[in-house]
């Protein structure tokens, strides 16, 4: 995590001592924290009435809340911020949560046949079963993704389909307009013409590498040929293919489960609809894919989020090649468990890479 900011560095013992306290025992419970509490937690003996003239300097500051007349102080939004950056303590995952993410991976087939989405699927659920949140898990943008094999397949005198399979064992297919007069031979000498150019190529080098070919060898291949080659993978460059089918949500119902639903059914409804909008989700994750490590939204430091108060875990995770290609997170009120939390989203990133890198 970041080093402490200034304004921790500025607070002197007591103080910090206190807003520690009041954080930790918010996001234990939920629920205001008094000064009576603090008084049988504190390092040094000190009366309610110290503890109280501390609090209302921390809520002065704008670290501390006042949700009742009579009641305790909650960390505000500010305050959770300060205490992520500066005084978070990140500890070990436990051997129970380890094991649990990892007999997900090591019980997923990782021969190149098996679909990703669905290995990445088990793993949203692990994760969400792990931390009752929402996991979020952003599949890899299936351009970055080396071809090994095309096939266009005849569905009648209009419709066809080119269907590509990547090295990663993810199969993907388009309907398309064939050529008029295409024939079983035509669409043959199509998919071998591009299996010859295909393997181990990225969608957008396949297309590059296929306009200047096809160039140079036009007196070579068949007129309707050609045309299938073109019309098939026009398809899938004119299609935005990605961005809501690479979102995995799993757990969602868990959000239900938290004394912050039950007391704010609104912003628990706002946040459902949020996770409706996948495209959406897609795009924010894919700004996340820049980090390095794991990063934290909190409350309205998310405007995805912003209307439903919640915080955002999130870590980017990389193929063989180290190259960042998809993120994983959890979502849930901002009242999450970031110490247990934070560890185990950067392990689940650390398994979804080493998964990939097995499949590649």
């Amino acid at each position: 995590m970041p080093d402490r900011s200034p304004a921790i560095e500025e607070m002197n013992d007591r103080s910090r001592e206190v807003f520690r306290r009041v954080v930790e025992a918010y996001l234990e419970s939920g629920a205001p924290v008094g000064s009576r509490t603090l008084t049988r937690t504190m390092s040094e003996q000190v009366s309610a009435a110290t503890i109280r003239n501390v609090m209302q300097d921390l809520e002065e500051m704008g670290l501390l809340g006042h949700p009742h007349v009579s009641a305790g102080r909650v960390p505000t939004q500010a305050g959770l911020r300060l205490f992520v950056d500066g005084l978070l303590e990140v500890g070990p995952m436990t051997g129970e949560d380890r094991e649990r993410l990892e007999s997900t991976v090591t019980g997923t087939p990782t021969r190149r046949g098996a679909d990703v989405n669905a290995a990445l699927d088990r793993v949203g659920a692990a994760l969400s079963g792990l931390t009752r949140g929402a996991s979020l898990v952003l599949a890899p943008k299936r351009d970055s993704a080396p071809i090994r094999h095309v096939e266009f397949v005849s569905l009648g005198a209009d419709r066809a389909l080119v269907v590509l399979v990547f090295a990663d064992g993810h199969v993907e297919n388009r309907v398309f307009a064939p050529p008029p007069g295409q024939t079983p031979s035509s669409m043959r000498e199509a998919a071998n013409f591009v299996n010859a150019l295909a393997e181990g190529r990225t969608l957008p080098e396949l297309h590059g590498v296929i306009a200047r070919e096809m160039e140079q060898r036009r007196q070579e291949l068949d007129s309707l040929a050609q045309a299938m080659v073109e019309s098939g993978l026009a398809t899938w460059a004119s299609e935005d293919h990605g961005a809501p089918e690479r979102l995995i949500v799993r757990g969602a119902g868990n959000l239900l489960d938290s004394p912050e639903a039950q007391a704010d059914l609104d912003r628990v409804r706002v946040l459902m609809d949020d996770l409706e909008r996948k495209s959406d989700i897609a795009r924010f994750l894919e700004l996340a894919q820049g980090a390095e490590g794991v990063r934290i939204f909190i409350g309205s430091e998310n405007k995805l989020f912003s209307l439903s108060g919640s915080s955002l875990v999130v870590s980017p995770y990389m193929n063989a090649d180290r190259t960042v290609v998809g993120a994983i997170g959890v979502i849930g009120p901002t009242r999450l468990n970031y110490g247990r939390i934070v560890p185990i989203v950067d392990y689940t990133a650390q398994l979804v890479g080493r998964l990939l890198s097995e499949r590649s």
